[in-house]
């Protein structure tokens, strides 16, 4: 039974078992103040590329020092911060931007990207008819929750791309679940990339990509963990799952923390990366 994963770093140590491979630079760093440990791929060459299966680009993993990302955080707001900055270099943040929710929001599990949109301050009618205010120093951010196919009838690409187009949007930013083949990383990472995602290519139901090529302006794509394969658990255990159970997938005890915590973080640092002279504090206000 193969494994299933949406994370770089998984992919790079799979693929680096047999030896360590060219085109492919790894840097690791702390940030001490929000417990969180930063790992980032850069994969550089199309040979490189093709063996980890993963677009030429920058990966970033945000991860958990000790816990997970459900447990409660006195230092949410430093977490949220080290997350903007990583945001910011991922890709260039342009002044018009698109923040899409990618997911179901009726189930659980997947529905990480509807709560983080919920959190995102959208600016654009603000810019638009608050003449009388001064917005200079906001970005112009537009704010969907695409759903799936299955409630709209329409592929999320369809729907980010003409919104994109609508709006004028110069970046897209989506948030969505992801799915893991390492238990430490379910639940406790964040991964940041700026070559975009297929949405539910971890749990191999890969709908059509959202990537510059696809949308015609960059895409950052930000997610988590929050399911895994259950071959995963046989093989911890030291054994292998039966091909019966190929396409079942386990997800934490404590998922409803999870995405509602996970959102919540993610959509300051989002927040932050975008309105950099707001506080966390001031957007906290915002948000709620």
């Amino acid at each position: 039974m193969s494994m299933r994963t949406d994370l770089a770093l998984e992919s790079m140590q799979r693929a680096e078992a047999s030896g360590k491979l060219p085109g492919i630079m790894k840097h690791e760093h702390r940030c001490r103040d929000a417990e969180l440990t930063i790992t980032e791929v850069d994969i550089d060459t199309p040979e490189a590329s093709e063996r980890i299966g993963r677009p030429i680009g920058r990966y970033i993993t945000v991860s958990c020092m000790k816990g997970r990302l459900s447990d409660y955080c006195e230092n949410a707001e430093q977490r949220a911060l080290c997350l903007a900055r990583e945001i910011k270099r991922a890709g260039e943040l342009p002044e018009r931007v698109l923040v899409a929710g990618l997911g179901n929001p009726s189930i659980t599990p997947d529905s990480l990207g509807p709560r983080a949109a919920q959190g995102i301050l959208a600016t654009r009618h603000i810019k638009r008819l608050a003449k009388d205010l001064d917005t200079s120093e906001l970005s112009e951010v537009t704010v969907i929750a695409a759903g799936v196919m299955a409630q709209t009838g329409m592929e999320s690409q369809e729907l980010i791309r003409s919104v994109c187009k609508e709006s004028g949007a110069q970046l897209v930013i989506a948030v969505d679940a992801l799915a893991c083949a390492e238990l430490p990383h379910l639940g406790s990472t964040i991964q940041i990339c700026g070559t975009g995602i297929s949405p539910g290519s971890g749990v191999e139901n890969a709908r059509a990509e959202l990537s510059e090529a696809t949308l015609g302006v960059p895409c950052i794509a930000i997610g988590v963990p929050t399911v895994t394969d259950c071959g995963v658990i046989a093989e911890i255990s030291g054994g292998r799952a039966d091909e019966s159970y190929a396409g079942m997938i386990v997800t934490p005890k404590d998922i409803d923390q999870l995405i509602a915590r996970s959102a919540q973080v993610i959509a300051l640092g989002v927040n932050l990366a975008l309105h950099p002279t707001l506080t966390p504090a001031e957007l906290g206000m915002l948000m709620s």
